[in-house]
């Protein structure tokens, strides 16, 4: 039962799951520092509000305090740029460039010529306009 368990551990995406898990957390730590300390103040000064964090509303002896929630929001659109600019745009182009030799995949439907509707590349007859299909390719 143990080896099982440490089999499961030892592979490789749990491992990089984990890894990934950590390092997310302390990159949204750093993200968040930058945001209430240098963003925000910078940000808040430029439309003379010192703090975002201070800002609220009072409603019925309610206090709302939406200036944490435009903390909040800065701080995830940091990190969703972030990660769009340092991991999804490096990850396509090195996707891309490892398949750039390959050949595109045989197509497997093609269009119907009179209902432009996509059918199976083999079928006689369009399944949703019920026109006879002629031939393999259109």
């Amino acid at each position: 039962m143990l080896s099982g368990f440490k089999k499961f551990i030892l592979r490789g995406n749990v491992v990089d799951m984990a890894v990934g898990i950590v390092i997310g957390a302390a990159f949204a730590g750093v993200v968040g520092a930058l945001t209430k300390d240098l963003l925000t103040p910078l940000i808040g000064a430029l439309i003379k509000a010192p703090d975002f964090s201070k800002l609220k509303f009072t409603l019925h002896n309610s206090e709302f305090l939406y200036g944490e929630f435009v903390n909040a929001v800065i701080s995830f659109l940091l990190v969703a740029t972030a990660v769009y600019f340092f991991v999804v745009t490096p990850v396509n182009a090195l996707v891309a460039r490892m398949n750039r030799g390959e050949a595109p995949p045989d197509p497997t439907t093609r269009k119907c010529p009179e209902c432009l509707s996509e059918i199976p590349i083999d079928a006689r007859r369009c399944a949703h306009c019920a026109q006879p299909v002629m031939g393999k390719a259109a």
